[in-house]
């Protein structure tokens, strides 16, 4: 588990955690980190995430917009951040051309 205020690593290994993990509806988009690391609404973190294919950590800053407390089958326990600065930017982006096209039909996110 990460201390308070650490650095956070989200691992997206494939399209369809992209898919589950990507919060498009968020403005500037927003991302779910499966964790059970204690943060508030409102709190600015700092994570290291990772897109499909890619090895290359991005850092992102964002504020904290979704908790989940409690896994419950499909919906893990964690939090959402909405992106924030010129490497949110970046990560929405990619994230989006990614997902381009991606069937969604029978999926589930995390968050809605």
């Amino acid at each position: 588990m990460q201390p308070r205020g650490g650095i956070i690593q989200a691992n997206i290994v494939d399209k369809d955690m992209l898919y589950q993990s990507y919060m498009p509806y968020v403005v500037g988009g927003g991302l779910f980190i499966p964790s059970k690391q204690a943060v508030k609404m409102g709190e600015e973190v700092f994570v290291l995430a990772t897109l499909p294919e890619q090895s290359q950590k991005i850092p992102l800053t964002g504020k904290v917009i979704w908790i989940s407390h409690k896994q419950n089958g499909i919906k893990l326990q964690g939090f959402g951040i909405q992106l924030t600065g010129e490497k949110g930017v970046f990560y929405k982006s990619e994230a989006e051309k990614m997902l381009a096209g991606f069937k969604a039909v029978g999926r589930n996110s995390y968050t809605m």
